[in-house]
């Protein structure tokens, strides 16, 4: 099967500050990767580099046949690569359907409207002229991840969707996750929760400081391997 992204040794910097060493990654179409690691480890770091809001060096990022090297990040949007960031990056002057509207700018065309994203998450449609961010945190999280669906993109990167958020409203979300799959959208999910990475990935995927610890079938790895690699406990994370 021909992977939708190819990555091979991506070194990404901060300046002078090396982040990412050599990272080699890859995913399916419909496929959902977990990637795991401590804070620092250089999750968010890989995602932006994915996106070309962090310049790498001489890596090879392979994306649907095109080799995105050099682009900038609205042109790889362009190419189907949507991310729902860190914090949610909503812009505060604009309503919840005009922020999720923004999502359309790529200009992509696919099964994914304003309708449907409101199907997913019913509240934003009772919601769709109040200001995004006077929404709670999870409401405000639906509203980034609708943004990105907007863009009917191929690969969607999510940047910690479960922070700071209740567990009701996390299993809220984390519900939605099939039918974003069910349109072959591929998914890489930062989530620092060990078990439920494991519960909604197929594969799973763990940095450290910098450095790819780990990257398994989720159906031949254990909580405690993944633990291990998580804590640098290289020893006992069996090849």
């Amino acid at each position: 099967m021909t992977n939708l992204l190819d990555v091979k040794a991506l070194d990404a910097f901060y300046g002078d500050f090396q982040a990412l060493f050599g990272i080699d990654f890859s995913i399916s179409a419909g496929e959902t990767v977990a990637l795991v690691g401590a804070n620092g480890a250089g999750k968010s770091t890989f995602l932006r580099s994915l996106t070309g809001l962090v310049p790498d060096r001489n890596a090879r990022i392979v994306f649907n046949g095109l080799n995105l090297g050099g682009l900038p990040a609205y042109r790889i949007a362009r190419e189907g690569i949507a991310m729902v960031p860190e914090g949610r990056r909503l812009f505060p002057s604009l309503n919840v359907e005009e922020n999720l509207l923004m999502g359309t700018d790529s200009g992509r065309k696919g099964a994914w409207s304003l309708e449907k994203v409101f199907s997913l998450f019913p509240v934003l449609r009772d919601r769709r002229n109040q200001k995004a961010t006077s929404l709670s945190g999870g409401q405000q999280q639906m509203v980034a991840i609708g943004r990105a669906l907007l863009s009917n993109p191929l690969l969607l990167l999510c940047d910690e969707l479960s922070l700071g958020l209740a567990p009701v409203v996390i299993e809220e979300i984390y519900a939605a996750v099939p039918q974003i799959k069910a349109d072959g959208c591929a998914l890489v999910i930062v989530e620092q929760d060990v078990r439920r990475a494991l519960d909604m990935s197929d594969r799973v995927v763990c940095f450290l400081e910098g450095h790819l610890a780990l990257a398994r079938e989720t159906r031949e790895v254990s909580f405690d391997v993944v633990s291990a690699a998580y804590m640098g406990k290289a020893a006992e994370v069996p090849a």
